[in-house]
């Protein structure tokens, strides 16, 4: 595969009729210089400049592929500058993966008006709980609750306090009670969510002094966390879910807050990508959007 560099100093040479001035340009030694032409002249299989020590001239050969040569790096100077460019700019493709219920509920409004605010910008997004494999699938962000387990992600916090409640709808606590301890929820129909192939059937509060933590039971469970959600808003058992989830549902009054002097586990939310390249401006405006958007609903936290 022919080298960049080695294509630019055959150019350099020939414009300026001499391998050593075009070695200085570059900030090469003569003998760096003279071994990437030789390099490229092996690469082509033919000689593309006649030289000796006082003059230097294309060949035939040279001049033919100069023609080339001019419109593969006036190629890749347009590709430098238009990626520069898009990464300045609100525009492109924002390749995202996200978990279901915080997806379709709380993420697709915002990303309608990040898109009505910007039209030059396109989105591609898929949902599901599973982890997302940046290096296989096609996205180049995920969102993410918990801690990164992979720490050769570039992990952008955004909200690192969010954290899961109990909750149940008004019409469940009507029609059996409202649980006021921990130990309570054994008498509950509890609504698991599945991941990775394990149920999460063990839930672990925190009263500010001790940790309490129960395994509970219950007659469903789904590996999709919008319905477990929505099995709550139906009325058929107590969930336990990130606030940010079901923040909507609890100020809507869809939902109630049970135990809200128990401080449930962390559920920290990450924006997940490769590489800190990545980071165009596009990503940034997104990013500061999450923040914006989920800082709001953490301040309507439930204290009890």
């Amino acid at each position: 595969m022919l080298r960049f560099d080695d294509l630019q100093l055959f150019v350099r040479a020939a414009d300026l009729g001499s391998l050593s001035a075009a070695a200085r340009v570059m900030d090469l030694s003569p003998a760096v210089a003279s071994a990437a032409l030789k390099r490229i002249e092996a690469q082509l299989g033919a000689r593309l400049l006649a030289r000796s020590t006082r003059s230097l001239r294309l060949t035939a050969e040279g001049e033919h592929f100069l023609e080339y040569a001019r419109a593969a790096l006036g190629s890749l100077e347009e590709g430098r500058q238009a990626l520069a460019r898009s990464q300045e700019q609100v525009s492109g493709v924002i390749q995202l993966s996200a978990p279901s219920d915080f997806g379709r509920n709380v993420l697709l409004p915002w990303l309608d008006d990040l898109q009505r605010e910007h039209p030059g910008l396109s989105v591609r997004l898929l949902l599901g709980d599973r982890i997302a494999d940046l290096f296989r699938q096609p996205v180049d962000l995920a969102l993410r609750y918990g801690e990164p387990e992979d720490s050769s992600l570039v992990a952008l916090p955004i909200s690192p306090d969010n954290r899961r409640v109990l909750c149940a709808s008004p019409g469940y606590v009507a029609a059996h009670g409202q649980p006021l301890q921990v130990e309570q929820l054994a008498q509950h129909n509890c609504l698991l969510f599945m991941l990775g192939g394990r149920v999460h059937d063990h839930w672990r509060f925190s009263d500010g002094k001790r940790e309490l933590a129960l395994t509970v039971t219950g007659d469903r469970f789904s590996d999709d966390a919008d319905v477990v959600r929505r099995w709550a808003l139906a009325g058929v058992g107590i969930a336990y879910k990130s606030w940010l989830d079901v923040a909507a549902d609890v100020l809507a009054g869809r939902l109630l807050v049970l135990m809200p002097h128990l401080m449930g586990e962390r559920t920290p939310l990450n924006l997940l990508c490769g590489h800190r390249a990545q980071l165009s401006k596009s990503v940034n405006l997104l990013r500061d959007t999450l923040r914006k958007g989920c800082t709001g609903l953490s301040r309507s936290y439930p204290r009890a």
